[in-house]
């Protein structure tokens, strides 16, 4: 059922609290913001509240606090920001609750924009308090969640608030949720899905829900491992989940029930000890030494991947292709973040460790949708309805 969106609630005049996703990176050094894209993603959504001269109370988690102040989590850096890119002045709170935040909110003029502090001081926020959460829906008339990133989180101020006040999606949760909704139901023909990432504990759902909707299903990184150990392969000292091992195997039955292709590499690059500077081999899957460990897809595998992508109008891909954090692992992983890139076809990177990729390659702007939400956007294609979508208003 398609979600009541920002435009569909009147808000002139009005006081709307915001939900973003302003969880950006900072850099540990110094403290600044290394990545604005998430916060750059939501300003649709808060230029049209700002133009439609509603009074707008933004509020957002940064980091993980335990329930607790902590420094340097604050939420002035991210509102300094926001100004900047807005143009306009962005004040802050030094809560996210109480009589002072109340007052502020109270001074805001149509067209204001309000930062909350770091919802996650308060214990109660992780724990979907209702009484946090009606302090916080207080502050306002209308709520409205634009923060995809954590639409899978059953907290009070993606769930909780929404009790009290009439709830609709942002332009940027609006998009995730049509994007997310084509692949799962409608996507251009033939279809892919490629997998990676270190555990296939992570992605079985996932897997287990798109080999029903996909065309064809690849499998890299070092979950690979664990599938290629059911077909009787020599791994090494690959990372495997002998508990998950039975899984993979239903799976890879399940995949021939199907029809649906499901291939896993055909080669792969091993070394002695995991660390920057090891020695690398690129051996066949059924030659891997006993010694070794698998750190990512090899060459051929990287060919037989192109040539079934290059088949396909709709791609998408969540997890990397190997231990791309040591550059010289992460050869599979870059090298099919560039091809996707280069493809006429609709190429949906699934947020987290893919979306990092593909923005530190500077590829955002050729992929199709990057989303912003890793575990939001895994769990909806798992087929699990969100907690904080579930909520919104219907149309």
């Amino acid at each position: 059922m398609p979600k009541k969106t920002v435009e569909d609630i009147e808000v002139t005049g009005k006081k709307v609290l915001l939900r973003v996703d302003f969880n950006v990176p900072l850099d540990t050094n110094t403290g600044d913001i290394s990545d604005d894209s998430r916060i750059q993603a939501s300003l649709p959504t808060i230029k049209y509240l700002v133009d439609h001269k509603a009074k707008i109370i933004l509020c957002s988690h940064l980091g993980r606090p335990g329930g607790k102040v902590v420094e340097n989590l604050r939420m002035a850096p991210i509102a300094q920001r926001l100004s900047k890119l807005m143009g306009l002045p962005v004040s802050t709170a030094s809560d996210c609750i109480g009589q002072e935040v109340e007052n502020k909110v109270e001074a805001l003029k149509e067209g204001d924009i309000l930062v909350l502090e770091n919802l996650r001081f308060h214990p109660e926020e992780e724990a979907n308090d209702d009484g946090f959460a009606r302090k916080l829906a207080k502050l306002a008339e209308i709520y409205v969640n634009d923060a995809f990133g954590s639409a899978h989180r059953t907290h009070a101020s993606t769930v909780g608030v929404a009790k009290y006040l009439p709830a609709a999606a942002g332009f940027l949760m609006n998009k995730e949720l049509k994007v997310m909704e084509k692949l799962l139901h409608n996507p251009e023909r033939p279809s892919a899905c490629l997998i990676g990432g270190a555990k296939v504990s992570d992605k079985i759902e996932l897997l287990q829900n798109m080999l029903k909707k996909v065309d064809i299903l690849l499998v890299g990184g070092g979950m690979a491992a664990t599938f290629l150990k059911t077909q009787g392969y020599e791994v090494g000292r690959s990372l495997i989940e002998d508990d998950k091992l039975g899984l993979a195997r239903k799976l890879l039955q399940e995949a021939r029930e199907w029809g649906v292709p499901f291939l896993l590499p055909i080669d792969v690059v091993v070394v002695e000890e995991i660390r920057v500077g090891a020695p690398t081999r690129v051996v066949p899957t059924t030659t891997i030494p006993s010694d070794s460990h698998i750190v990512d897809i090899g060459p051929q595998s990287i060919e037989l991947f192109y040539s079934e992508l290059k088949k396909c109008r709709t791609i998408i891909w969540n997890g990397p292709m190997g231990i791309y954090e040591i550059p010289q692992f992460a050869q599979g992983t870059r090298s099919i973040a560039s091809f996707l890139s280069t493809l006429n076809a609709t190429t949906v990177i699934g947020g987290g460790s893919s979306a990092e990729i593909v923005q530190e390659m500077g590829l955002t702007d050729k992929m199709t949708h990057v989303s912003t939400g890793g575990g939001a956007s895994l769990r909806f294609l798992e087929g699990v309805t969100l907690p904080g979508v579930r909520v919104l208003l219907d149309k």
